[in-house]
């Protein structure tokens, strides 16, 4: 797959300190919540000052939450501007109606965890082959006892249903951090894997969690999950259903997706009827945990799925909360694209002899699949070059173009001057709702030349094949 990046910046960098530009405007206008955040401050610590002084509770955050409260109101600057994954809590304190399960005083039902069976063909390959395929694929492992890859699917020990649904999906084999990933969740033990997105990780370990799940007793009535995934964002949560209702489907394997920007009614009800598998972002799920719609009794295989765009977006609060229902002795697989402090940080406080995977380097780099070109140009001239490129690019065939923006209002404004020019270009960030947001992601998913325009909202989980990216 051919990648594109280009990037569009402007030469007058001081702009972004200043945040009028860079804040949007309080994301967008922050409801006009009394003037903690109408503007996005100029910086987020003058639009904490504004905040308090007109009794703005929280200030702003880089302009997006400024004036959650200005003048006494209710408004909490512009509610339905936020994106999706700034949860909205009713308690400072994330969770704060959660009470911590004191584990040591329960007898736990042991339940089993281990089901690797090491293929003939993995057990008869030398130490030098298993050597060479990590150096080729540039993986690196770290822990005890690390079991070999599964070079090819046949050596996974899955059962033929999924067998089946694999040949059904065209895989010709195994990514890397799938071959080293499998035995390691089969075998029971906690690990973390640090591979780039799209590098397969969500077969990597739903295929292990079906195994899980059908090694358990079955669920009862008000039993909550038995494979819980938690990720950043609503679009990522729904891409993880989709596999998790390919591979699950044929031995009814049920699965949910819950987050923010939908109504709950639907997802409570489905979490009440039972199912094996919650997929959730954060945020919703401590919604209905402190509800009581579900519980996390019956959790014993959980997954953190881009863990270190969960942390950067401020979840370790509710991940924290979420990780105190659940029982000691669960398995936990963390997921992640990078591998800073804090995330190694967590790792260590919340996984019990873990081994760690990666593929290719540590350190934050550019992914080498992608040319990258910079342009460097007055804030007046983006505009211009941007169509310009957008005639280069529409004279190639079936090209997909994201152009990403900081701001929700920016998002708009170009969306706007790319349809002016004659082009058709969606847009999707944090003020659309639900419905819009699956009809954009289909149109461009659909369309051989859809150009699509997203805040970060879109940063991460979105499959598209032969995309040009533009920022």
């Amino acid at each position: 797959m051919e990648v594109l990046l280009i990037h569009i910046v402007r030469t007058k960098m001081y702009d972004d300190r200043r945040g009028g530009r860079g804040g949007g405007r309080g994301g967008p206008r922050g409801g006009r919540g009394g003037r903690g955040g109408s503007r996005g401050g100029r910086s987020s610590d003058r639009s904490q000052d504004r905040g308090n002084r007109f009794g703005g509770s929280r200030g702003g955050r880089d302009g997006g939450r400024g004036g959650s409260r200005g003048f006494g109101g209710r408004d909490r600057g512009g509610r339905d501007g936020r994106d999706d994954f700034r949860s909205n809590f009713k308690n400072e304190q994330p969770g704060g109606a959660l009470r911590k399960i004191r584990w040591d005083t329960i007898t736990l039902t042991p339940f089993q965890k281990n089901f690797y069976n090491p293929h003939p063909n993995v057990q008869m390959r030398s130490m030098a082959e298993v050597e060479a395929y990590r150096s080729q694929h540039q993986i690196t492992v770290k822990g005890r006892d690390v079991p070999p890859p599964s070079v090819y699917f046949e050596e996974g020990g899955f059962p033929d249903y999924a067998m089946k649904e694999i040949l059904k999906q065209g895989f010709p084999h195994p990514t890397p951090i799938q071959a080293q990933g499998w035995p390691i969740a089969l075998s029971g033990r906690d690990m973390v894997g640090i591979a780039q997105t799209g590098s397969g990780k969500t077969l990597a370990y739903i295929l292990p969690a079906i195994v899980h799940i059908i090694n358990q007793p079955r669920l009862l009535r008000d039993e909550g999950p038995i494979v819980l995934v938690l990720a950043p964002t609503r679009e990522l949560a729904q891409q993880i259903q989709q596999v998790a209702t390919d591979f699950g489907q044929n031995v009814q394997v049920r699965n949910t997706c819950i987050f923010g920007g939908a109504p709950k009614g639907p997802q409570g009800r489905m979490l009440e009827r039972g199912v094996e598998i919650v997929i959730a972002t954060p945020g919703r799920l401590i919604d209905f945990l402190e509800k009581n719609t579900t519980n996390l009794h019956r959790c014993t295989y959980l997954v953190l799925d881009e863990a270190d765009r969960m942390l950067d977006m401020g979840f370790e609060p509710q991940i924290r909360k979420i990780i105190e229902q659940i029982r000691p002795d669960r398995q936990v697989l963390m997921w992640s694209a990078t591998w800073p402090k804090e995330v190694q940080n967590l790792a260590e406080e919340f996984l019990v002899d873990y081994i760690q995977i990666n593929i290719g380097s540590l350190s934050l780099s550019a992914n080498h699949n992608i040319l990258q070109i910079v342009d460097v140009c007055e804030e007046w001239e983006k505009n211009d070059k941007l169509l310009t490129l957008l005639n280069e690019i529409s004279s190639e065939e079936e090209t997909k173009t994201i152009i990403f923006a900081e701001t929700k209002r920016k998002v708009d404004d170009i969306t706007k001057t790319i349809n002016r020019a004659g082009w058709h270009a969606l847009a999707i960030h944090g003020d659309k709702n639900q419905q819009d947001r699956d009809y954009v992601l289909g149109q461009f998913r659909q369309n051989p030349g859809a150009i699509l325009v997203a805040t970060d909202v879109a940063a991460r989980g979105l499959e598209a094949h032969a995309c040009r990216e533009h920022g």
